[in-house]
């Protein structure tokens, strides 16, 4: 489809029990790799939240008694529509976001799946049923869709950070309103529409774009009917809404900020984890909260490692994500490229090296070139914030401890990557790295069939697997006499 029918497709009104709804104002979408103006899209407002709120609990207790096998045959018919369109969504998606459309299709892809996995969820919710220990009765133990849910996705992965909200809400019966990143919202609004063609009944699902997030969050989390809030995105926003959320003991979700440690061991294969680092870094050119955002590399092989990096590296060819000759698209905005330009600045103000890249190209579009630092000195802030950028910062260590402890030493604990030849070690050490995901000798781990999310400060609560639909289901104990 062209560029232009593409975009043409796309609702661009707030999408509000199944119906596009106009706004009194829009604001515009623009393409990341020149900043021209893709669309205006409707700005919601409070009001329009509320009435989003309306919808959803209009439908609540009809979507909630809907046979288990009707709503998981609407989220694989979903899975199916999404199939479908993976092209048209992968290319939206790269004009709205910037990354290379083969990471997009992968996204579209990896996105789809979690209504095919929560599909065959939704049939599977158990209780359990059993005689009292006292002999008094019995114990009957049920699950109920939590209700109305609200979810606030990136700009990141426009799609699949949705996705995975959404899959788990439907197939546990709850409706959901879903607010996308202002940078990203047509990729959200096209699945809208897809999913109302699909079959999904009118009210379920609510999306609105909007410019003023605050006041969109605020009518919906100041509303007793809400009961649950679900957030993809940084710690300090996320922290924000768990406070607003607690006057009214909203069940909250926060998969939030990730300093991801990629360690190599002196037993690796350097081959093999140099693929892995790759993966790991570049992944949507490394605007991914479970990006590898610094190397501790054992010092017996860090040159061997960082050479074969480094080559790796400066092979990439930045160019517009709609370009079949692009390998690495832009940042999102001039904001993300101004502070990776900062930490790399900070880093090499202290003494780290830059080996390749580094510096910002100028011109049109947000782009910033695949980087490698080395040397870099304990105190930079590069080894310590969440970089979201092209940029691989390499340290080394010792012994098996002191490379543990480096990898430990964040606040943060979403993911961690571990190369080894030894099963113990690599055992001993996912036994021991302060993560709630570990990848061994791979460099992507994200899988709808597994629990994603974190510890520490990089938030609480899971997404995929058989653990992710617990996030939306509320446990009722029932008591029987004999």
């Amino acid at each position: 489809m062209a560029i232009e029918d593409l975009i043409a497709s796309v609702p661009t009104g707030l999408w509000i029990g199944g119906e596009e709804r106009q706004a009194a104002s829009t604001f515009n979408v623009l393409d990341p790799s020149d900043d021209q103006v893709l669309a205006a899209v409707a700005d919601a407002t409070a009001a329009d939240a509320v009435a989003a709120l309306d919808a959803a609990c209009a439908v609540q207790a009809e979507w909630a008694a809907t046979a288990p096998r009707k709503r998981g045959e609407i989220l694989r018919s979903v899975f199916e529509k999404i199939t479908e369109r993976a092209d048209d969504i992968a290319a939206l998606m790269t004009l709205e976001m910037g990354k290379i459309v083969a990471e997009s299709k992968g996204e579209v892809a990896y996105g789809a799946e979690f209504f095919r996995w929560f599909s065959e969820e939704a049939v599977r919710i158990a209780g359990r049923y059993t005689p009292a220990p006292a002999g008094t009765g019995r114990i009957l133990v049920t699950k109920q869709a939590v209700g109305p849910c609200y979810a606030i996705t990136p700009w990141n992965f426009p799609l699949a950070m949705g996705t995975r909200k959404m899959g788990p809400a439907f197939a546990a019966g709850c409706t959901m309103i879903v607010k996308p990143a202002q940078e990203t919202p047509l990729t959200m609004l096209l699945l809208a529409k897809l999913m109302d063609e699909a079959g999904l009944p009118k009210g379920v699902l609510s999306v609105l774009p909007t410019s003023n997030p605050g006041a969109v969050s605020t009518a919906l989390i100041d509303d007793g009917r809400l009961r649950k809030l679900t957030f993809t995105g940084s710690t300090g926003v996320g922290k924000a809404l768990v406070k607003q959320s607690a006057d009214k003991l909203l069940r909250t979700s926060m998969e939030l900020g990730g300093n991801a440690p990629f360690i190599v061991f002196d037993d690796a294969d350097v081959d093999a984890a140099v693929d892995g680092a790759i993966l790991a870094k570049m992944r949507n050119g490394g605007e991914a909260c479970t990006a590898a955002n610094r190397f501790h590399v054992a010092n017996s092989v860090r040159e061997e490692f960082t050479e074969k990096l480094v080559k790796r590296m400066s092979e990439f060819t930045l160019g517009k994500g709609i370009d079949p000759a692009s390998t690495l698209g832009p940042l999102v905005n001039s904001k993300q490229v101004a502070t990776v330009t900062e930490l790399v600045s900070d880093a090499v103000s202290k003494g780290a090296t830059v080996a390749v890249g580094g510096v910002a190209p100028g011109g049109p579009g947000n782009f910033y070139p695949a980087t490698v630092l080395t040397d870099v000195p304990a105190d930079a802030r590069i080894l310590k914030e969440e970089i979201f950028g092209p940029v691989a910062p390499i340290t080394g260590f010792d012994t098996e401890d002191e490379g543990v402890a480096a990898a430990n030493n964040t606040e943060y604990g979403l993911a961690a990557y571990v190369y080894t030849q030894s099963l113990d070690r690599a055992l001993r050490v996912a036994d021991g790295i302060e993560s709630g995901m570990v990848g061994i000798n791979r460099g992507v781990i994200s899988d709808a069939a597994a629990p994603f999310g974190g510890i520490k400060e990089s938030g609480f609560g899971r997404e995929g697997g058989s653990e992710g639909i617990e996030e939306y289901l509320d446990t009722k104990y029932i008591a029987l006499t004999n």
